[in-house]
């Protein structure tokens, strides 16, 4: 069972510091790269690679064995007006080491590289040469992140032009006019929310069997009565304070380490975080049912714990120190999952989470500490504690199924309908209620010999959250956790549907482009493609709704079945506008070649559809909030101020209505 335990908390240790390194090469780019072509007689050309490595880090060769870490690879894409010659050459040398790990030698360079590849023009004409290269970069202490760059060679009319950013010419970000500064940040509510959830999850976490025998203990340290009542309050104060510093700096490094315009994006939307963050929440679960434990080194709490001894108010601080480290047990796998869903949401999010689950965990302490007469009215250790634990893994079971259900919406994978996510949900809250009643026993729990009232009325509230998920499985809108389940456009059985949206007549021009892949709910009808939608808005002279989306937008879905789902409002969404749904996260669709633009906020060349949607989303108006709802004329002009994410009806119809008259009024000039 160590070693279980030993591999778990190395695999989680490895999670964090892979996880952290690579998020920060990611904002510093330790790997750059320019592109430039060289011509050497009438057909032969070379188009050139040039890396600048930062210090510290080494960029991986194309060349070495096979079961090492991953080598450099060029992929060009095939074009009748041009053809390879040979395979990419490499300058200057690379080192080559016997890696200990992966017990091979590999090859890497440091500071700078040249890779060039050879071709043979067979156009006369201008063209551009494109394609991805790939590979692995690694920092002196081990830490390594993946490399992904897409390039662009020009040739323009048989004369080369050197490009140093992987930039094509042509059709730039569309531009949107905003003749107001628009206030597009919606997220102190969002942060709030966080805020008390973390806070909740702070106090729970004194109710734990790791945590909740400790408090007599550690209040005992702050009853000196050779020292004055008010040194000790402070040393109480110093201690709570200490804390939350100590959780707030892990909510910093995380806050730190996701910042960027694409980071939430990518984070919530790869199948690789979501599938390691699904993972880690059943391991977190599982830990929760007592099958094991995280267990951090005993020799930290003891170096922590002799400082302890030497008094003083800096021993209140290391008595906070060992507070943290022994209930980690506990507490880890609640602190890992306010991290997960935090990394995935607002960069802001970990450090408000940490703060708040660190002021939540150390407040009963020090209000004990203050006031020690207080612990006479605390009930004793029991059983009760583990199943407080068991009941937190009932409910991180039913929150793992959030990330992947994100990987099916993403990859349009179809395996986890809306259907059958409620009914693994409805089967885990009748479990937990069961459990709750005694009828169910885990490893570390003791015999129940009477149901005391709390008890009994955490059971109630387990089978109340099963009959009210019951509905959905017909199609109900379950508005108040629309967020955390899958679109209602993946429900197979719906008996709602043929009158949520009020008889309205839609007339659109023409069958949407991508509609295989991308759903609109509530039977509104609409476009999932800007420049259509555009065309569409045209010929019919009607404003038009951009929607900027995501498949994997809690707060999307929420808004959708409080705002969809309304008949007047889907009226108006399928006669008085054209509705434009942009998925910002869609992966599977890639646009015509002659629908590909250069970013005006990156440089780099957009081709998929869901970068496209993100582009002109940031580019005009330097936010990346899902939902987005923009009206606008066929022209581009805005019409109103944008709304982001809002459940009230009455609120979302006067935006509706200023946009629309403002559109006319305008019409009629």
């Amino acid at each position: 069972m160590k070693t279980i335990q030993s591999l778990i908390i190395a695999g989680f240790m490895f999670f964090s510091v892979f996880g952290l390194n690579n998020l920060v090469a990611q904002v510093e780019e330790p790997v750059k790269f320019e592109f430039s072509v060289e011509q050497s007689d009438n057909s032969v050309y070379f188009l050139i690679a040039e890396a600048e490595i930062e210090e510290k880090w080494h960029l991986y060769s194309q060349y070495f064995d096979f079961g090492g870490p991953m080598p450099l690879y060029f992929s060009f894409d095939e074009n009748e007006n041009y053809k390879l010659i040979d395979s990419v050459v490499e300058s200057p040398e690379p080192h080559e080491v016997y890696d200990d790990v992966f017990l091979i030698n590999v090859k890497y360079f440091d500071n700078s590289a040249k890779f060039t590849q050879k071709v043979e023009v067979l156009s006369d004409k201008g063209f551009n040469i494109t394609g991805t290269l790939s590979g692995q970069a690694c920092f002196e202490d081990g830490a390594c992140i993946p490399i992904s760059v897409d390039m662009t060679f020009e040739i323009n009319g048989g004369e080369i032009v050197s490009n140093d950013k992987g930039e094509t010419g042509g059709a730039k970000t569309p531009v949107i006019v905003t003749e107001n500064d628009f206030n597009t940040e919606n997220e102190k509510s969002s942060l709030w929310s966080f805020f008390f959830l973390s806070l909740l999850f702070g106090i729970l976490g004194i109710l734990t069997p790791c945590v909740f025998p400790m408090i007599p203990m550690t209040v005992s340290f702050f009853m000196n009565k050779s020292e004055k009542k008010s040194r000790n309050i402070i040393k109480a104060i110093v201690f709570g304070i200490s804390i939350t510093l100590l959780y707030s700096i892990v909510g910093v490094i995380v806050s730190l380490t996701s910042a960027g315009a694409d980071f939430t994006t990518v984070l919530s939307t790869h199948w690789i975080p979501n599938l390691i963050f699904f993972v880690l929440f059943l391991v977190f679960a599982t830990s929760l049912f007592g099958v094991f434990e995280f267990v951090l080194p005993s020799g930290l709490a003891n170096k922590a714990d002799a400082q302890v001894d030497k008094g003083g108010i800096i021993a209140a601080f290391f008595m906070a120190l060992t507070t943290v480290i022994v209930s980690f047990s506990c507490t880890g796998p609640i602190i890992g999952a306010l991290l997960v869903k935090a990394a995935s949401g607002n960069v802001m999010e970990p450090l408000v989470g940490m703060f708040g689950f660190g002021l939540g965990f150390a407040l009963p302490f020090t209000l004990l500490a203050i006031a020690p007469g207080m612990m006479k009215k605390l009930p004793k250790s029991g059983g009760w504690l583990n199943s407080v634990k068991v009941v937190m893994g009932f409910v991180i079971l039913a929150f793992s199924l959030k990330y992947f259900s994100n990987i099916d919406q993403n990859y349009h994978l179809g395996i986890l309908s809306r259907d059958m996510y409620l009914v693994i949900w409805i089967v885990i809250f009748v479990i937990m209620g069961i459990y709750l009643l005694g009828k169910i026993k885990f490893s570390h729990d003791s015999d129940v010999q009477h149901i005391g009232f709390f008890r009994l009325l955490l059971a109630m509230v387990s089978f109340v959250i099963a009959l009210y998920l019951f509905p959905g499985l017909f199609g109900a809108n379950l508005s108040s956790i629309a967020g955390m389940l899958p679109p209602k456009t993946s429900q197979k059985f719906d008996l709602t549907k043929n009158n949520e949206s009020g008889n309205a007549e839609t007339l659109l021009c023409e069958i949407p482009d991508y509609s295989e892949s991308m759903h609109m709910a509530y039977e509104v009808n609409g476009y999932f493609y800007y420049d259509q939608a555009i065309e569409c808005a045209k010929s019919q002279n009607k404003p038009i709704l951009l929607y900027f989306t995501g498949h994997s937008c809690s707060n999307c879905k929420k808004m959708q079945a409080a705002i969809w789902s309304n008949p007047e409002i889907n009226g108006y969404f399928n006669n008085e506008l054209i509705m434009t749904a942009l998925y910002v996260d869609e992966k599977s669709v890639e646009l015509p070649e002659d629908k590909w633009f250069t970013s005006t906020n990156d440089g780099k060349l957009k081709k998929k559809l869901g970068e496209a949607n993100a582009d002109i989303q940031i580019v005009n108006f330097n936010t990346n909030t899902q939902p987005f709802y923009v009206l606008m004329s066929p022209e581009g002009k805005v019409l109103t101020e944008p709304m982001t994410y809002n459940s009230n009806p009455e609120e979302f119809m006067t935006f509706l209505k200023k946009g629309i008259e403002e559109f006319k009024k305008n019409t009629t000039q």
